[in-house]
């Protein structure tokens, strides 16, 4: 996702997530779709919404989280580990990492959500530990992975946490919240990930908590008909190319049918597949399935 350029005439979107919910990560299908149609055009700014803090009571026990994560596994295609976490986490930690990376290098915060959503739904990594976290960032490539962890607790981390806490909780009176997609805490209404606000000129609208692509669309195409909207490609390695982090089998089922039906991903996988046993992509196994990368 591209950082804000200041342009006047652009789209913005500002994402509002949390790297410990299931349901922002199984939106990423449906987002990646969305970035490979407009591209540039769209420019992102990324927001924590910090879903849980120390002292927080667990939400659900490990053993039932993991199991509904096999019905989002089966109904939205993203990769899933289902094997309890040995504890219950917040996610505050891995939300000041977030920050600390936008901080100190710009761009690379969209880098450490990612990491952090796959090895946290994949992985037994807790993401309130911090050596779980120092040894998941350290896999970022180019990241300084040791003053991002080092920054954790200063006072630019601090302020920017408490920004993001308090933007995410200014859903009150809004669409969001209008259609039930917004949550009541002790903060006041606060956006459900993955809300999107999108905006151009003194146009706002807003694709509140998890929504299917046609929904972004729809936003889009009433914010900006004179865009240029890039085709689906005709075969995954085409996906692949502008994505080097690597992408999951729904993923480029969605980016190359447009949709984000779990059974678009046949022809998708098979094609992978057939790309993996010609040298040209890599398979790295995650949960149930894996991550695709073109060989380069």
């Amino acid at each position: 996702m591209n950082q804000t350029t200041g342009k006047s005439d652009s789209i913005k979107a500002c994402l509002y997530i949390d790297p410990a919910c299931p349901f922002g990560y199984s939106a990423s299908p449906a987002l990646r779709t969305i970035e490979w149609r407009y591209r540039d055009q769209i420019e992102w700014r990324l927001v924590m919404i910090a879903l849980s803090e120390p002292g927080d009571p667990p939400k659900m026990k490990t053993g039932k989280l993991a199991a509904n994560f096999v019905g989002m596994r089966d109904r939205h295609g993203m990769p899933f580990a289902t094997e309890p976490k040995p504890r219950s986490a917040t996610s505050e930690r891995a939300c000041k990492a977030i920050i600390a990376a936008r901080i100190l290098q710009p761009g690379f915060e969209w880098r450490v959500l990612r990491t952090l959503q796959l090895l946290n739904f994949n992985t037994p990594l807790l993401l309130d530990d911090d050596a779980g976290l120092r040894a998941a960032l350290s896999s970022v490539s180019g990241l300084d992975y040791e003053a991002v962890m080092a920054s954790l607790d200063s006072e630019p981390v601090k302020d920017g946490y408490l920004k993001d806490r308090a933007e995410a909780r200014s859903a009150a009176g809004g669409p969001a919240e209008f259609q039930g997609k917004a949550a009541t805490d002790d903060g006041g209404a606060r956006y459900t990930a993955p809300s999107v606000v999108f905006s151009r000129g003194g146009t706002v609208l807003e694709v509140g908590g998890f929504q299917p692509v046609e929904a972004y669309d729809v936003i889009i195409a009433n914010l900006g008909t004179d865009l240029k909207r890039h085709e689906p490609p005709e075969e995954p390695l085409e996906a692949l190319s502008l994505y080097p982090g690597g992408l999951s089998t729904q993923e480029v089922a969605a980016i190359m049918t447009e949709g984000n039906d779990p059974q678009d991903r046949t022809g998708a996988e098979r094609s992978l597949i057939g790309l993996l046993d010609a040298g040209k992509v890599k398979r790295i196994p995650m949960g149930h399935d894996a991550i695709w990368l073109a060989v380069r």
